[in-house]
């Protein structure tokens, strides 16, 4: 069918495309035995990861995944592997066909190179052991289900619409690994291997949610004392207004305290209802069907999970309460703070207005002294004069002079004042103007 002209792709749509095909399943022949590992991997170490998987390949002469790849599936001669790379982990498993005489004693963690396995950059948080068979005769009973697991009390169902039984007991044994048994009644390869798959992200979702636990029983006495002393804090405020600024500041440490705890812990609270909620999905993706004298992997999860995530979620809210109380305390008491600060500017500038009136008439008596001593001394430089021009043979009463210049001194220097002061307020009117 010839190629119809249409606009340029998009970038990304031949990766968006392609994502719903990423990460399938790995068809599984029965009997198998399975391995998985989860680490968790910081950033810095992804390079050395993608390195490390392919001194794998390298090792059996297999191509290795590219350097951009979050998928990678290969075949070692009789042992397959798989790796994932998610948001914050990454995961391995290995499968190998058949059984030896006791599932869990040969894994297909064995067949690796040696020290490989301990190369895995990052830390584990989930490593597993999976016998994958026949379902034996008649339906699997506890006690035969139990000698899986040393003997530990085993969850389980039917799953897949009764097509197999799957069944743990959630515990890590002497081996440092759990357990899983999936027996096949009916299922086919490849729903063989989404129902391995699905246990095994069960797991390792159920163990990433739980990083949050750790850290919300660390929390939890620290917001118990801010709680605590936001209650003290805000009932000194109804009684007490007058150390409203030293409350402003012990109200500003308390909400440095909030905001130091959820910047350490809401990216944890928030990855762990994801995780939380990808466990849920997973339960339901194994579509159980109750086995007599065992308990779902949905009733164990809902009784001992979910306590722990409640305990998350409460500590989340907790924090993300205090936080917006010790806001509204503040605004509060920011409000009480800036009108007591307000009055405070209203007195002293009432007090400064008192000021300049005594100054400006303080400053009118002394213009009405000066005007008297500058016509004093202007009085008897006249009357000096009026002598000189007596002596100079002049008809000129000094006396006389000296008094009839009073009044004309007086008005001089008056309107000579008058002047200056208008000038001065002229010029203040247009610094005013021009600075607005």
């Amino acid at each position: 069918m010839p190629l119809m002209p249409m606009p340029a792709d998009h970038g990304e749509r031949f990766t968006l495309a392609n994502e719903v095909h990423a990460r399938p399943p790995e068809a599984l022949e029965t009997p198998a035995r399975l391995s998985y590992l989860a680490v968790v991997v910081d950033t810095q170490e992804r390079e050395r990861e993608s390195r490390h998987v392919a001194t794998l390949c390298e090792r059996f002469h297999v191509a290795p995944p590219g350097a951009n790849a979050t998928h990678f599936t290969a075949r070692f001669g009789s042992l397959r592997f798989k790796w994932e790379r998610h948001g914050e982990f990454s995961s391995y498993m290995f499968c190998i066909s058949g059984l030896s005489d006791h599932p869990f004693a040969e894994t297909a963690m064995g067949f690796l190179p040696a020290g490989w396995l301990a190369g895995i950059p990052g830390s584990t948080v989930v490593a597993s052991h999976a016998k994958h068979a026949k379902t034996p005769d008649g339906m699997p009973d506890a006690a035969r289900v139990a000698e899986y697991f040393n003997g530990n009390v085993a969850v389980g169902a039917a799953v897949g619409e009764g097509a197999g039984y799957a069944f743990t007991d959630f515990r890590i044994h002497d081996d440092g690994c759990s357990r899983f048994v999936l027996f096949d009644t009916s299922l086919s390869p490849r729903q063989a291997g989404r129902l391995m798959q699905r246990l095994f992200e069960i797991e390792a979702y159920r163990m990433m949610a739980l990083l949050a636990l750790p850290i919300a029983r660390r929390q939890a006495p620290r917001v118990l004392a801010i709680e605590r002393s936001l209650a003290t804090l805000t009932d000194a405020m109804a009684r007490d207004g007058d150390r409203d600024e030293k409350l402003l500041g012990e109200l500003s440490r308390l909400a440095a305290e909030v905001e130091s705890g959820l910047a350490a812990s809401s990216f944890r609270f928030g990855a762990a209802r994801a995780y939380h909620d990808l466990v849920n999905r997973r339960i339901v993706e194994l579509r159980e069907t109750r086995i007599a004298g065992f308990q779902t992997i949905d009733e164990f999860m809902n009784r001992r999970l979910a306590p722990a995530m409640a305990t998350c979620t409460s500590v989340s809210r907790r924090l993300q309460d205090l936080s917006e109380r010790v806001a509204r305390a503040s605004a509060l008491l920011s409000t009480r703070v800036d009108i007591a600060r307000e009055r405070q500017n209203q007195a002293l500038l009432a007090s400064m207005d008192r000021r300049a009136r005594l100054q400006l008439r303080l400053q009118q008596t002394v213009e009405g002294l000066s005007i008297a001593a500058i016509t004093y001394y202007i009085v008897g430089i006249v009357g000096y004069f009026a002598k000189a021009l007596k002596a100079a043979g002049l008809r000129v009463d000094p006396d006389l002079a000296a008094g009839m210049s009073v009044p004309l001194v007086i008005a001089v220097i008056v309107l000579a004042l008058r002047r200056v002061r208008q000038r001065i307020v002229g010029d203040e009117r247009g610094e005013t103007a021009h600075g607005a």
